[in-house]
Parts: C-alpha cells; sequence; structure tokens
C-alpha cells in the first residue's frame, strides 16, 4: 500500500468514524462488535483503497462498513443455529445500544423515551431500519443512500417512507398490530 493510499484511507476513516460506529452500532445491536466490525471495514478499505474509482467517498467507506456489518450479522445468525441459547432480559438487553450514565440528569422521560425509541427502532426489519439511520442520524442524502445500498434512489425513498411509517405506529402505541400485519406480509 503506497503512502498516499493510506493517507486516503486514514483521513476518510478518521473524518467518518462517528458515521460509521453509529451505523454499525445500530445494525449490530451492541458497541464491542459495531467496534469490531469498523475495524474490519479499515482493513478492507485500506486492503481495496487502490481500487477506488471516485465519486462520494463517504459512501463508499460506509458501503464497506456496511457489508462488515451484514458479514457479522450472518456469522451470528449461524453460530446462533449451531448453539442452543436460551433468550433471557439479559440477552435482549444487549441488543439495545448502551445509555451513558450521565444521561440520567436529562431525568427519567427523556430517558423512558429514549428507550422506547431504541426499542422501537430494533424492531424495524434491518432494510428499515438502515435507512432511517442513514437519513436521519447520519444525515446522508438520497443519493448518497443508495449509493451505499446499491440500490435505486426509488427503493431508499420507499424504504425511508416504510420505516418512518412503522416507527411512527410503533411509537404511537400501535406497536402490536404493526407486528402483526408485518408478520403476515412477511416483512
Amino acid at each position: 500500500m503506497s503512502a498516499g493510499v493510506g493517507s486516503f484511507v486514514d483521513e476518510l476513516a478518521r473524518h467518518h468514524l462517528d458515521a460509521a460506529y453509529n451505523l454499525g452500532r445500530w445494525l449490530l445491536g451492541n458497541e464491542q462488535d459495531a467496534a469490531d466490525a469498523v475495524h474490519d471495514a479499515y482493513l478492507r478499505a485500506a486492503r481495496s483503497a487502490n481500487t477506488y474509482a471516485g465519486g462520494n467517498a463517504r459512501a463508499w467507506w460506509l458501503t464497506i462498513v456496511r457489508n462488515c456489518c451484514f458479514a457479522r450479522l450472518a456469522a451470528r445468525a449461524k453460530e446462533q443455529r449451531n448453539v442452543s441459547i436460551d433468550p433471557t432480559a439479559e440477552s435482549a438487553q444487549a441488543w439495545l445500544p448502551q445509555t451513558d450514565a450521565n444521561e440520567a440528569e436529562d431525568g427519567i422521560f427523556a430517558v423512558q423515551r429514549r428507550a422506547r425509541l431504541t426499542r422501537a427502532m430494533r424492531e424495524l426489519p434491518p432494510e428499515f431500519r438502515e435507512v432511517l439511520i442513514l437519513r436521519e442520524i447520519e444525515e446522508l442524502s438520497y443519493r448518497e443512500i443508495a449509493d451505499v445500498l446499491q440500490a435505486p434512489i426509488g427503493t431508499v425513498m420507499s424504504r425511508l417512507a416504510r420505516g418512518r411509517a412503522m416507527l411512527h405506529k410503533a411509537l404511537s402505541g400501535n406497536a402490536q398490530s404493526t407486528t402483526r400485519i408485518e408478520a403476515m406480509h412477511g416483512l
């Protein structure tokens, strides 16, 4: 790897590290897996930086992070099929992003709203959750999201609208009916 390629990847990763980590944390459900996925993505980006053909570098980087996250999810699913795990409240809690102890001063209601939003986001199918994360949290444009997902912009817009609707229903107290409808339609 030449010095120019290495510095390109270093600068790209440093500049968009928070976005990569946020995407990883939301897709994988915990901080350690997210950190590992971002590290894997950095290594992949460094190995393939010479093939970068230009364009939106942020979308290129987040695509690599996304692919590393989905590879980890696939490996996790394979492990779960091979090992019998008793689902408990503790294991369910591991999927929720951890809250910082300093947030307690924000008040109990703010913490409860955040936990409710986190649970609702976790319950969304991954294809809807990821577009919401990329648009609402990372503030990517529709074009950038389409580049990350390698999907048409219409698909991005559709998933975003459906994801917002599902999230709204879940937060407005219709979570049970939303889950039943999604199950009937295979979502």
